[in-house]
């Protein structure tokens, strides 16, 4: 209630001249003539005078005096020319940066997806917009839909289901479906290799000796980590020995390096698998699939920028 005499104060102040009126006088002006003004603002002559004498009387106060036909500026336009330029430069900086920051588009992506899937979906996206401007934030699941809740992130592309809670401010959709993969060092310390199996290149373990091998995972709050938690650790002894580590490249480094077992992403380890510097680790009875989310805000405003990005990762997508 006490903000209602407030309100009323400010909505008769709502100033009545426009920016249409400003923009005729300050032609009218320059140009000297409201047939020369029309011309430059693709305006009847008749929408022009009009423009110009309601100006005049919601200033109350004459801008120009009528000498037979001519308008010559009087002695209070100057003073009026000068602020109405001011005025309308400062509309034309504000449409300047609606139209940059409709250009912007920051982009979340959890680790795996930002290093190794979302750099062929940017050079799409700089073909069909190449004057784009566009800001990554590459962090573990769990950070980047804590930044989608705190609209700092557009838009954003996740390995992990985003927690029940955060339904209320973030939609999802089912983006892409990825494998984990178990992988070792070929001749690993940590396998016998009457476990290899050399027609399908790989070793083939239970789940028993399994673990018993030290495993090299992604940390906690990672989408990768979840999987691993849900999908494959309940389903082993407590017994397993974990090193958790926060980067993909290290956790593939260190497997190369016959420090144990690693488990990542197809797609972080397929050009290793390829070259066979790392061969898989078949497990009976463990299935890695997941489902990749595309994240965002409720409340984002969805800008043309924003939509050709959805429309380029739905062109990939599955259906939910």
């Amino acid at each position: 209630m006490g903000q209602q005499p407030f309100l009323r104060e400010n909505s008769a102040i709502m100033p009545k001249i426009t920016l249409k009126q400003l923009a005729v006088f300050v032609s009218i002006y320059q140009l000297g003539s409201t047939s020369r003004a029309s011309a430059a603002l693709n305006l009847s002559q008749s929408a022009v005078s009009s423009a110009l004498m309601t100006l005049e009387e919601r200033l109350k106060m004459p801008l120009f005096e009528r000498v037979g036909r001519a308008l010559n500026p009087h002695p209070n336009a100057q003073a009026i020319f000068i602020q109405a330029q001011a005025i309308l430069g400062q509309a034309q900086t504000l449409e300047h940066y609606y139209e940059h920051k409709a250009g912007q588009l920051t982009i979340g992506a959890s680790t795996t997806i930002g290093g190794y899937v979302l750099p062929e979906m940017l050079a799409g996206l700089y073909q069909k917009m190449p004057d784009a401007d566009i800001k990554l934030v590459i962090a573990n699941t769990q950070e980047i839909v804590t930044e989608v809740e705190q609209l700092n992130i557009d838009i954003a592309l996740v390995e992990g289901t985003p927690r029940p809670e955060a339904a209320k401010a973030i939609e999802r959709k089912a983006w892409r479906t990825d494998t984990l993969v178990l992988f070792a060092k070929p001749n690993s310390q940590w396998l016998d290799n009457r476990y290899f199996n050399s027609a399908q290149n790989c070793y083939q373990l239970t789940q028993e000796k399994l673990a018993k091998q030290p495993l090299l995972v992604r940390e906690m709050g990672s989408g990768t980590r979840q999987i691993i938690d849900e999908q494959l650790l309940k389903q082993l002894p407590e017994t397993i020995n974990i090193m958790a580590i926060q980067q993909s490249e290290a956790i593939k480094n260190m497997v190369l390096a016959d420090i144990g077992i690693g488990c990542l992403s197809q797609f972080v380890i397929e050009n290793e698998l390829a070259a066979q510097t790392l061969v898989q680790v078949k497990v009976g009875g463990i299935n890695l699939e997941r489902l990749w989310w595309l994240v965002w805000h409720k409340a984002r405003h969805q800008s043309p920028i924003w939509q050709q990005f959805v429309d380029l990762a739905i062109d990939e997508s599955i259906d939910p």
